[in-house]
């Protein structure tokens, strides 16, 4: 069978090792890559680009609930993105996918389901928990936010996730490398985008896709 490179981002190393467990009994040899925050799950990303899937915890150090999600999948297009997630309702499941995840498994699940869920992926499907009906987003307003959000950069979705974690644009330049200009930039380029006249507005906005959501 051929090799496969598999990049397991979650802050919690039990569960990180729970993940490893299903990746490894799959056919074939994996390369198994651990990350326990989002910039080091950019990383791997980034240092790995032949990667053949992501499991990504939606609640991790260095971001902000969805916005991780929208990064790098703004970053790594071809890089298929499984959430991993405790909260595990319709609508959170619905918000991810129509965010760009290639699936979504609930921390509840055991090993054998969460190995069945990542073969799915590989094989092309969308892999979600068996209790998930689908359906449309309800809202017609976060329906238009959603589309909003995914004209975002992967830098801007960054950006956005930190100003939801309260973060200055000082501190915020300081975390990314780049200049305070530049984040002011990147804020501007923001609420144009999210047809609102402030951070405090855009943060609000970002909260109502990340409403159903418990850390």
């Amino acid at each position: 069978m051929a090799a496969s490179t598999f990049i397991i981002a979650d802050d919690h190393p039990l569960f990180r090792g729970a993940l490893r467990q299903a990746v490894t009994g799959i056919d074939g040899t994996q390369t198994i890559i651990e990350a326990g925050d989002f910039e080091a799950a950019r990383k791997a990303a980034a240092e790995h680009s032949d990667a053949d899937l992501m499991l990504l915890d939606l609640a991790m150090p260095g971001v902000s609930g969805f916005s991780g999600l929208m990064a790098l999948r703004a970053e790594f297009a071809s890089l298929p993105l499984v959430i991993v997630s405790a909260t595990d309702d319709p609508v959170t499941i619905r918000r991810a996918l129509e965010l760009g995840a290639s699936g979504f498994i609930s921390k509840s699940a055991g090993i054998d389901d969460i190995r069945s869920a990542i073969q799915s992926v590989l094989e092309g499907d969308i892999a979600t928990p068996a209790s998930y009906q689908g359906g449309q987003e309800t809202d017609p307003d976060v329906a238009d936010l959603i589309n909003r959000l995914r004209t975002l950069t992967p830098q801007q979705s960054r950006v956005l996730g930190m100003l939801g974690e309260g973060l200055l644009n000082k501190q915020i330049a300081y975390e990314l490398g780049v200049s305070e200009a530049t984040i002011k930039a990147h804020v501007s380029a923001i609420l144009l985008k999210l047809k609102v006249d402030s951070r405090t507005q855009a943060v609000i906005q970002l909260g109502k896709i990340n409403m159903a959501m418990v850390a």
